[in-house]
């Protein structure tokens, strides 16, 4: 059943006006609670605007183009952190709707729509988002569905039996599939995040096994120079499987930072071992790359100044202010430094949301006391991320099993089919022009098919 938003929508506008009608750009004062109530509300708002699944023909759980696939799963990440964060429970039902709807056949993440295009990267998006759902003790799914822990567990598996020894001495390939372009990549966002998730269900279930492999991930990232040694641990993008990871795209994101950097906070926090403790304070000084050295507020170094961040890449702050967040609960000596950090690039983006139609659509550079004329759902998802994470240390920090989580799994989950792990194949360039063949025919019998049909 395709859920009717009809009757949020006149409620939240009645809900707004007053404060819409007072002024058409977004306040913000983080000393007043309510203040911050309405501003993350009128974000929220605009971030679901480019939601459609929810209109007839459309994807239950998809945004409107060009937003892809893996930036949903981000986007529903982000809509649980704004329920969590300001006891807004309004979208609850979208986002259970959407979240259940992509689980694809074999409840991992991996549903057929995406099969063919999916990345590790983009399953592990959705696989955060689940283990957030989980942690936050967001509403469990109905019996009969898979529960939020089943799902991050899922995609913990599918991409853990991905692992590939051949090349560079492991790691994940950011691409699945081979015929994919970037299949000879291994990115550190796809590994970083099989780190991340494996750390929170280290913590979340008590189970060792996953620590050792958030040790494995990371000892292959450390050994191929990926993360960079010294006082600040700097996480660079990936390198390329067909010289054996020698040479190293040295691009440094955001997101990859905050991935490594709260990852480690939830080991300190499971393991209270020094080795973790040491890891997240050089992963924090590191961070300071991304925030300017003058005002503090913060940017996407990589692409930012030259204005060239792409579609994905204007999502990216979104997700780095979640992981600080979680930083600043898990190892509370961080928590000073990032708060500062938080308040002030929320302010920032507060006034960069005075742009479009309605004079809060949000934009990309919070430099400037204004809106840029950019806009977009990663725009909307970053501004609403930075300021919802003001109030990280007024919420609990993640649930566990044993701490008031009640989400349930299963240690072998997703495992009991496994379509996708192509990680024992030897891959030849004529198996990937095969494959290719291959799809061009299925292609070509398909629309052969619907002809026939239609004739």
């Amino acid at each position: 059943m395709r859920l009717n938003r009809k009757n949020f929508i006149v409620s939240s506008l009645l809900t707004l006006t007053t404060f819409i009608s007072h002024s058409k750009a977004l306040e913000l004062d983080l000393d007043d609670p309510q203040s911050l109530i309405n501003a993350t509300s009128l974000v929220a708002y605009g971030l679901m605007d480019y939601y459609t699944g929810d209109q007839y023909g459309k994807t239950v759980g998809m945004f409107s183009p060009p937003y892809y696939w893996w930036e949903a799963g981000g986007a529903w990440g982000s809509m649980i952190d704004y329920w969590w964060f300001m006891q807004n429970d309004s979208y609850n039902d979208i986002i259970m709707q959407a979240m259940l709807h992509q689980t694809g056949e074999n409840n991992n993440y991996i549903p057929l729509n995406q099969s063919t295009t999916e990345g590790n990267d983009d399953q592990a998006f959705w696989g955060i988002a689940a283990m957030t759902a989980a942690e936050r003790n967001f509403t469990n799914p109905p019996k009969e569905s898979p529960q939020w822990l089943y799902l991050a567990q899922a995609v913990f598996n599918t991409m853990a039996l991905r692992w590939d020894d051949t090349t560079c001495g492991g790691g994940l390939r950011w691409q699945i599939f081979v015929w994919n372009t970037g299949y000879d990549y291994k990115n550190t966002v796809s590994n970083g995040a099989l780190f991340h998730l494996a750390a929170r269900l280290a913590r979340y279930t008590g189970n060792t096994s996953y620590a050792d492999w958030a040790e494995k991930v990371w000892d292959w990232m450390y050994d191929i120079h990926l993360i960079s040694n010294g006082t600040y641990m700097f996480v660079y993008d990936g390198a390329s499987a067909t010289d054996n990871c020698t040479q190293l795209t040295k691009y440094q994101w955001t997101y990859n930072q905050g991935l490594l950097l709260s990852g480690s906070a939830y080991l300190y926090n499971f393991t209270g071992s020094e080795i973790w403790h040491e890891r997240t304070k050089k992963l924090l000084n590191a961070s300071q790359v991304f925030f300017n050295s003058t005002t503090g507020v913060m940017y996407e170094a990589a692409c930012q100044p030259s204005l060239s961040c792409n579609t994905d890449q204007r999502s990216f702050k979104a997700y780095f202010s979640r992981f600080l967040g979680l930083t600043a609960q898990l190892v509370p000596e961080t928590s000073d430094h990032i708060m500062r950090l938080l308040n002030i690039s929320a302010k920032a983006a507060a006034r960069s949301c005075s742009g479009g139609t309605d004079g809060h659509t949000c934009g990309l550079n919070w430099f400037i006391d204004g809106w840029d004329g950019y806009y977009g759902l990663g725009e909307q998802m970053s501004a609403l991320e930075v300021m919802i994470n003001t109030k990280a240390l007024q919420r609990p920090a993640p649930y566990t099993s044993t701490t008031g989580g009640s989400s349930q799994g299963n240690p072998a989950a997703g495992t009991e089919t496994n379509p996708t792990n192509l990680a024992a194949l030897h891959i030849t360039a004529g198996s990937r022009a095969g494959a290719g063949i291959i799809t061009a025919i299925i292609g070509i019998s398909i629309i052969a098919c619907a002809l026939w049909l239609i004739v």
